[in-house]
């Protein structure tokens, strides 16, 4: 009786074994606790505090508006003793809609949906990014970095390659942001004016936003005429700006 018990014992273990391993074949998730967008998640999240200057040209096609949600998230799960501004670019003037706060649902409910219109279409956008750039605090304990959420051109010298990715406000800009310690970071999006009519504006915009971030140490993100979300951008900024905090370390 004692051996037929054990044997019972025996299958039952075997049985529970085989069923385990079966199960992890079938959903390897469940043995490492986590799958390809929780990880992917946690890795774009910004691991450090940092000051961070949103910047929003306020001429942008409305689609930007359905952005809001997600820009919203990205700051609200910024770490602690992160500090957070917002501005609206418009008609030659910056419009501060939060000045630099700790709160960040203070800083993401400050968000309001572009203008869209040519009316508000600033000067360009490099003057109002030299006014931002000057409000970061030097010497703090936490990175600096600036968003700009843009088309980038600049044709208030002329509407050529050399009048537009090297225009004399676009070097101010890159001199004033080397000055403050800040990377700046790129988003492009069309406004309702040229660059959603003509693909050499565009080329133009996008190449003054990629050489703003890159000769900052930040990054420009763009990809094509135009854009369906700024989901993915947000994401790879997260891992981006982390990535320059550890290079820093």
């Amino acid at each position: 009786m004692r051996t037929k018990k054990l044997a019972t014992f025996l299958a039952a273990v075997l049985f529970f074994v085989v069923a385990s391993f079966n199960a992890v074949q079938a959903n390897p998730v469940a043995l490492r606790g986590d799958n390809k967008e929780d990880r992917i998640a946690r890795e774009s999240r910004v691991t450090e505090p940092v000051n961070l200057a949103i910047l929003v040209q306020d001429d942008l096609v409305s689609r930007v508006g359905n952005e809001l949600k997600v820009t919203g998230e990205f700051i609200r799960a910024l770490p602690a003793g992160s500090r957070v501004m917002v501005g609206y670019l418009r008609v030659g003037v910056m419009q501060v809609r939060q000045p630099f706060t700790t709160d960040m649902e203070r800083a993401a409910r400050s968000l309001r949906i572009p203008v869209g219109s040519t009316s508000a279409a600033p000067f360009n956008p490099y003057v109002e990014v030299v006014d931002a750039l000057r409000l970061f605090d030097t010497g703090g304990p936490n990175r600096n970095a600036l968003l700009l959420i843009s088309d980038g051109l600049d044709v208030s010298r002329g509407f050529d390659f050399s009048s537009t990715v090297h225009s004399i406000d676009l070097d101010r800009a890159i001199r004033e942001a080397r000055k403050q310690g800040v990377k700046v970071y790129t988003f492009y999006a069309p406004t309702v004016g040229l660059t959603s009519q003509n693909r050499l504006a565009v080329s133009f915009g996008q190449s003054a936003l990629n050489r703003l971030a890159d000769e900052t140490g930040g990054e420009a993100f763009f990809q094509g005429t135009s854009f369906v979300t700024f989901d993915s951008y947000f994401k790879r900024l997260g891992r981006s700006i982390n990535k320059q905090s550890a290079a820093a370390e």
